[in-house]
């Protein structure tokens, strides 16, 4: 045997805190959390009202190629987390559905399908007792996306429609929604808390805020081996298939600039949620949560 096993260990334990050590010395600049002003743009320190147009610009430039770009990330697996959230969801024909952040309509997509395996779904769709997933969305070139595909996949108004908003101020009245979705959106919010009242502010009594997130990596050894994957291949895999290695440099670094499992969980109780939980996949790699307006 070339190391003994006492001695892997300790090799393990050097190579992990250098680059825990080389992370920290990289975004050393920025002063994140030095102002109510300013918040990070990945590893920047950023204006507040600058962030919005800064994220809409990561996407606007990646749309098209953005859900490509997934499935090569997460080499498919983001496939099995979204039906998963979604199957936990539970969605029928008459839920008020809102899909925050969901331009693309790969949750909405999901969603329908689910209303559509009701036994009388045509049925409620031709007497309008069913309730469209709304998806909004604030940037209009992931909107336009989520257009064109479902107009591939034959989905009507009735079924979907698309909206532009901002999590932050939904375009939504007070108490109207069954259920609130985001997936892989909040980390992209200038301010989550506000976000999070919004949602609280939408959801009927009894309705469900429902949430799929990067999350904070609970081994170790796993963390390493994410992080070397984050930083090195993520970024050469953005400019060789969407031609924008800045804007997957900044995808990974918000990753790990958002609140871990149980901070987030803590904004959502002061929110107002109640019940709050999450449910890890794959060690902490993605979180899903949820919490009730009760």
């Amino acid at each position: 045997m070339l190391f003994h096993a006492s001695n892997r260990k300790h090799i393990l334990f050097v190579v992990k805190n250098i680059w825990r050590q080389y992370r920290e010395i990289s975004c050393s600049s920025c002063p994140l959390g030095s102002s109510n002003d300013y918040t990070h743009f990945g590893y920047r320190s950023v204006p507040k009202n600058a962030k919005t147009s800064m994220v809409g610009s990561v996407f606007s430039d990646v749309a098209s190629k953005y859900d490509v770009m997934n499935d090569l990330m997460s080499l498919g697996l983001h496939r099995l987390w979204k039906d998963l959230f979604v199957m936990s969801l539970a969605p029928t024909a008459d839920m008020r559905i809102l899909d925050v952040a969901g331009g693309t309509g790969d949750i909405a997509f999901r969603i329908v399908e689910k209303k559509r395996k009701e036994k009388d779904y045509n049925t409620k769709l031709s007497e309008n007792r069913v309730e469209p997933v709304v998806v909004v969305d604030i940037n209009e070139n992931m909107l336009q996306v989520g257009k064109e595909r479902a107009k591939e996949r034959g989905y009507s108004e009735k079924e979907i429609l698309f909206v532009h908003g901002n999590a932050e101020k939904l375009p939504a009245a007070s108490e109207t929604v069954d259920a609130y979705v985001i997936s892989f959106g909040m980390r992209n919010v200038t301010d989550p808390e506000t976000a999070l009242m919004e949602g609280f502010r939408v959801l009927r009594t009894g309705g469900k805020f429902h949430m799929l997130e990067f999350a904070k990596v609970q081994n170790d050894v796993l963390q390493y081996i994410y992080d070397r994957y984050s930083f090195s291949v993520i970024p050469l895999i953005g400019q060789v298939v969407a031609n924008n290695r800045n804007a997957y440099e900044y995808l990974v670094e918000s990753i790990r600039q958002f609140p871990s499992q149980e901070e987030f969980t803590k904004l959502m109780i002061n929110a107002g949620f109640q019940q709050v939980s999450y449910r890890n996949f794959h060690q902490g790699i993605v979180a899903q949560y949820s919490g009730f307006k009760l």
